[in-house]
């Protein structure tokens, strides 16, 4: 039977199990993972780490307001797509896992969890994956795991979430830090990554994607990704002062700018987000302030002064040779 014939299984169009068998790894992608849902925002997000390179590209899979998939174990891929396939035609998370896993003849080597836009979630492992394995499933959200050093990891990662403060993303980072700690892949640590949607689709996947980060290969992959969440939070105020510059609420948009700046400091971005916060504030006329943000900039790197009057030269920053003038001075007087 070759790949592309497909198969009925509940009235529902998958491949049979000779195909999802082949489209499996070669090498087990032993790891741990969590897929949920955020009740109060209706994001979705996978999170997982493995001793495994490159693991962000196999495991986890979400879509806007369809829903999220983690394939792990002797990974197949097409679990991802084909999942969320399902659960974009309008069939429940259970239901969807229920018919890959029928219509695969490897189901036994396979752990695989998903979780649809209504927050139903279903998790299967299979009777071969290596111990230790297991996974739970709670309200919103299941955790899976295998090859673990000890049986007490999913457990620890479904308190962790469940108790855990802060938004989805910081929820899953809970999650893979409590594996962590309770001694998590049996053979170490090498990748991670974390996928979060927004609750709805808006047909515009760059702004859909809330988070989708990935460590490739890392001594300490879990505390790297929390990091670059951190990193993403920052940028993601920055963000947010553009906007409201654009409507013309300055107030709000220094705000979100000192936001910006405090939640990371400036040696972890090279002084990126200082040096923009200092144009949006001299685009706004805020010239002392402006001033200042650039100096922290150019105490990290002073080709920042030359970057200022590039930009001006461009047109992308408003003001006569004066100001581009006082603004370089301002950089070199004033570094912290």
């Amino acid at each position: 039977m070759g790949f592309l014939t497909v198969l009925s299984v509940c009235g529902l169009t998958v491949l049979p199990a000779e195909a999802t068998d082949a489209g499996g790894l070669a090498r087990p992608v032993t790891t741990y993972s969590i897929v949920a849902r955020d009740s109060v925002t209706g994001e979705l997000g996978v999170a997982v780490q493995s001793h495994y390179f490159s693991v962000g590209p196999i495991v986890p899979w979400a879509e806007p307001g369809v829903g999220a998939v983690a394939t792990q174990a002797w990974a197949d891929p097409s679990y991802g797509p084909l999942g969320l396939g399902l659960m974009r035609m309008g069939r429940s998370a259970p239901e969807a896992l229920r018919a890959l896993v029928s219509a695969d003849s490897a189901e036994s080597r396979r752990q695989v969890a998903m979780i649809d836009a209504q927050g139903r979630v279903a998790a299967h492992t299979g009777d071969r994956c290596i111990a230790e394995a297991g996974h739970r499933v709670g309200r919103g959200y299941a955790v899976q795991a295998n090859l673990m050093e000890q049986s007490t990891v999913w457990g620890a990662m479904a308190h962790a979430y469940e108790t855990a403060p802060g938004d989805l993303a910081e929820r899953l980072l809970a999650a893979l830090e409590a594996a962590e700690r309770e001694g998590g892949d049996i053979r170490g640590r090498q990748s991670a990554a974390i996928l979060v949607v927004s609750g709805t689709n808006t047909d515009k996947p760059w702004g859909d994607r809330v988070f989708d980060l990935r460590v490739e290969d890392h001594p300490d992959p879990v505390a790297e990704l929390r990091r670059l969440v951190t990193l993403q939070r920052a940028y993601a105020k920055l963000n947010d002062a553009d906007r409201w510059m654009n409507v013309e609420d300055l107030g709000k948009a220094i705000e979100a700018l000192r936001e910006a700046t405090s939640i990371v400091r400036d040696e972890a971005t090279n002084g990126e987000i200082a040096f923009w916060a200092g144009v949006t504030l001299v685009t706004a006329g805020r010239f002392d302030e402006a001033v200042t943000y650039f100096a922290r900039a150019y105490r990290q790197d002073e080709r920042w002064a030359e970057v200022v009057r590039r930009l001006h030269a461009a047109g992308e920053l408003t003001g006569d040779e004066q100001l581009i003038d006082r603004i370089v001075a301002g950089m070199r007087a004033r570094r912290p």
